[in-house]
């Protein structure tokens, strides 16, 4: 969920958001400054504690047009940048151990709970018809961790139906920086979040865009998943964002059910 979402209907104007660091409440250069018209918009004051943003005025505004200073937009810009290029980093330095540590035979991520020793007697049990639940039982672990041990026995991994199309291929497509900023901090699936973690930001400007690789039924699942920034549920609407939105909703759209190409 958004920080424009968790605001609203809990706040009321005059009252003031108090946050840790700025990098709480917000995910991106564009992003502070949408954040910044929120506030402003619904008469709220802002006080950030810590980092380089705590000494800061970042609601001076001109007393005639109303708009941000240019000295305070400046400084949020230069500040956001330098924090958005630190993460970048930080997840850059982060994918390096991870393929460090799979050359070595590290496997990342929890351990299996049901450990390999144990596997075997579970698979056997569930091949003789015991019931997931009750293998459950007689393991003492979760039916999520039994279910784990025996994917490949499930019947919706083992019925593949033989005029099936070919499975999908991933493609590529270039997400709107004001997209990628409300997933980045909505809950997602593990194939969305991976998605969203392993794309490549391409600079445009001022703003950005978010270079994916995913198959389409992911794709059109992140889709989904920013349907607020268009309205939905009765959401504030920022212009900006339902416009960014939009567009990469064209672009998702415009992917056949079997894409076979590289670039939209």
């Amino acid at each position: 969920m958004s920080p424009h979402h968790r605001t609203s209907g809990a706040t009321a104007p005059g009252d003031t958001v108090h946050i840790s660091e700025m990098f709480r409440l917000v995910r991106g250069t564009a992003h502070i400054l949408d954040v910044l018209d929120v506030l402003h918009r619904d008469r709220l004051a802002l006080r950030i504690h810590d980092g380089a943003f705590s000494a800061m005025d970042l609601t001076a505004r001109h007393p005639r047009t109303g708009e941000l200073l240019s000295t305070v937009k400046f400084m949020v810009q230069t500040l956001a940048a330098a924090g958005e290029l630190q993460r970048d980093l930080q997840r850059e330095l982060t994918y390096d151990g991870l393929r460090a540590a799979e050359a070595k035979g590290n496997k990342g991520g929890r351990r299996p709970v049901v450990t390999a020793a144990r596997a075997a007697s579970v698979r056997a049990g569930y091949r003789g018809g015991q019931s997931i639940a009750a293998l459950a039982r007689d393991h003492h672990v979760s039916r999520g961790a039994i279910r784990t041990a025996v994917t490949d026995l499930l019947p919706e991994y083992t019925a593949v139906d033989q005029d099936a199309p070919a499975p999908e291929l991933p493609v590529v497509l270039d997400m709107p920086g004001k997209v990628a900023d409300f997933l980045r901090v909505a809950d997602l699936e593990p194939a969305e979040r991976a998605a969203l973690d392993q794309g490549v930001t391409v600079r445009r400007g001022q703003g950005y865009t978010l270079r994916v690789t995913a198959v389409p039924a992911v794709h059109r699942a992140l889709l989904d998943r920013c349907q607020p920034l268009d309205g939905a549920q009765g959401t504030p609407v920022i212009s900006a964002q339902r416009k960014a939105r939009r567009e990469y909703e064209n672009r998702v759209n415009a992917l056949p059910d079997h894409d076979r190409s590289h670039r939209y």
